[in-house]
């Protein structure tokens, strides 16, 4: 490793990135049939998966423009190993669409469409947690060799600049909540003045208000 590229980037965010998709995948049948019969809440679970999936979508779309050129060009003998992570990305995306027509779906006609939601979701998270198993165990390993702790973070940056999902709060507590106390401190002192006042004062309230709902704990 040469001396320029060795700061290594803070690739836990990666992880706690990955465990909202993981999570909320997993618990998409529990969520879907909660939902049966009630139109109020199916609303509400269908806007919890268009802004998850609006994350995945932003999320590698970050990864593509930001991240894995750099490797190329880097790791040049390890190419092999990020063209593989950009063909799962391919193949996620279609998956993706199809899981994003499915609840769109789900939202507007009702029960009947539930469990075309639920295969839908189910075929993106097998495919989907094959390949953030790869990033984990072998693109993640290349970053923190060949790439800055500034130039990781325009990952997450250009993730949030490219977010079409209608709540952002909902992910950056997501994100949170999947951090030890003190990367989630790091993480919030990280933030201008502005986004912090923001969190505090309108993402952190309506992240807890929706996700007690979604979760039925209130």
């Amino acid at each position: 490793m040469t001396e320029a590229r060795s700061i290594h980037p803070y690739v836990y965010g990666m992880a706690a990135v990955h465990k909202i998709y993981r999570s909320a995948l997993s618990s998409a049948p529990a969520l879907i049939e909660s939902a049966v019969g009630d139109e109020h809440r199916r609303a509400l679970v269908a806007n919890y998966y268009a802004n998850i999936l609006a994350s995945v979508a932003s999320h590698h779309g970050g990864e593509e423009e930001c991240l894995f050129p750099l490797l190329i060009e880097r790791a040049p003998e390890q190419r092999d190993v990020v063209e593989l992570g950009i063909d799962e990305h391919r193949r996620v995306l279609a998956l993706l669409a199809t899981a994003k027509t499915a609840n769109a779906g789900w939202e507007s006609k009702g029960d009947a469409e539930a469990q075309k939601l639920v295969g839908a979701l189910g075929l993106l998270e097998r495919e989907l947690s094959a390949h953030l198993d790869h990033e984990e165990g072998m693109i993640v390993p290349l970053a923190i060799e060949h790439v800055t702790a500034e130039e990781w973070a325009t990952v997450p940056a250009h993730g949030v600049a490219h977010f079409e999902g209608d709540k952002l709060w909902l992910i950056v507590g997501l994100d949170l909540e999947n951090r030890t106390p003190e990367q989630r401190a790091a993480m919030l002192d990280n933030l201008t003045p502005a986004w912090r006042e923001w969190w505090d004062t309108v993402g952190e309230p309506s992240f807890n208000d929706m996700i007690a709902e979604v979760r039925q704990t209130h």
